[in-house]
């Protein structure tokens, strides 16, 4: 299969078409409102509204309206222009009710749960994990491994891993899995691009970028992410080997665990990073928009180690005896049962 570059804006058109509307609007005389079901009504009957990506907001509120959800397709324009979250509705076929205020309705279009076909792509899931999904979906095993096997990987890429964006995606029960990916890829490729990883940054091409960022997504938290891609590059500065228990799991396929075991340091890998200096050859996962930006933005410091001694508590350092003595914390911790219950 040939991947296309179609452009797929997503609904960020949407709501500067809205806006734009609305001003327009709002800049005629008025001494009403627009006409609105109440919304302590809980809806008469559901229907189908389908939002294709790049939609315009007009379009999208005359639907809304010609189906009966709403009253009027200016009461949705004013309630989408005041409430950012509009910026976020998903494209795709969404369950809405009938007879229902333009708050509700948009409160509904939000709502991933009225998505049908719905294919949920989470932050560092990894493609074993996404083709369940898409088994879920409705698609039938032997057709998803057939398109993945057929793809054109992007110029720069050795691998899928790292190229299927978390986001929600939705699609007619018609859409062939080929289109599905094909879809899902050029949207990685648009958030790659946004993210600043698509040209080579200190040295790293794209492909290790998209890596580093995989790493970040697996190792951390959210506020750790830039540290981690500095200890990703401290390391590799004076050739010490990662040794990431993310890569190990990656290898046994393992969720849910913070214990690695000695043992499994020693699997004879490529991706495992314990015997193995250098970048692992693909990522470890897809990574999502703020682990990308990450890679390409860390933030400048000496450390070389770094250990979470209990949820929400990770640690920075360059000495590996402060290193050493929080790694003791960490295993009091994990033998009390800290990681277990979040606590």
């Amino acid at each position: 299969m040939k991947i296309s570059r179609e452009n797929l804006r997503g609904l960020s058109g949407v709501l500067l078409a809205i806006a734009i509307i609305a001003l327009l609007d709002f800049a005629r005389p008025t001494t009403s409102s627009a006409p609105d079901y109440s919304c302590d009504s809980s809806g008469q009957s559901e229907v189908i509204v389908s939002i294709a990506s790049g939609q315009s907001g007009s379009a999208i509120a005359q639907s809304l309206a010609k189906l009966g959800v709403i009253k009027s397709s200016e009461s949705f324009f004013r309630v989408a222009v005041s409430d950012p979250r509009s910026a976020s509705i998903a494209p795709g076929n969404h369950r809405v009710s009938t007879g229902i205020c333009a708050k509700v309705a948009l409160d509904q279009l939000l709502d991933s749960k009225r998505i049908t076909n719905l294919l949920a792509i989470n932050d560092g899931e990894w493609i074993s994990e996404i083709k369940v999904k898409m088994q879920r979906a409705g698609y039938v095993r032997s057709d998803i491994e057939s398109a993945f096997k057929s793809v054109d990987l992007p110029e720069g890429y050795t691998s899928l891993e790292g190229l299927l964006f978390p986001a929600h995606y939705s699609f007619d029960s018609s859409t062939a899995i080929s289109k599905v990916l094909t879809i899902i890829i050029d949207r990685s490729l648009s958030e790659i691009a946004k993210a600043g990883i698509d040209r080579p940054v200190d040295g790293f091409s794209p492909q290790q970028l998209l890596i580093i960022a995989s790493l970040i997504q697996a190792e951390g938290d959210l506020n750790d992410y830039t540290r981690i891609s500095q200890v990703v590059r401290n390391r590799l500065r004076i050739g010490m080997p990662l040794q990431f228990d993310s890569t190990v799991h990656y290898i046994k396929g393992s969720r849910g665990s913070v214990f690695l075991s000695t043992k499994s340091t020693f699997i004879d890998s490529a991706y495992n990073t314990y015997r193995r200096y250098g970048l692992p050859p693909g990522p470890i996962n897809n990574p999502g928009l703020a682990a990308m930006k990450a890679a390409a933005n860390p933030m400048p410091g000496d450390w070389l180690f770094f250990i979470t001694v209990s949820p929400g508590d990770t640690r920075f350092t360059s000495k590996i005896e402060e290193f050493n003595a929080w790694k003791v914390l960490y295993k009091k911790n994990l033998a009390a049962g800290k990681f277990e219950s979040g606590k």
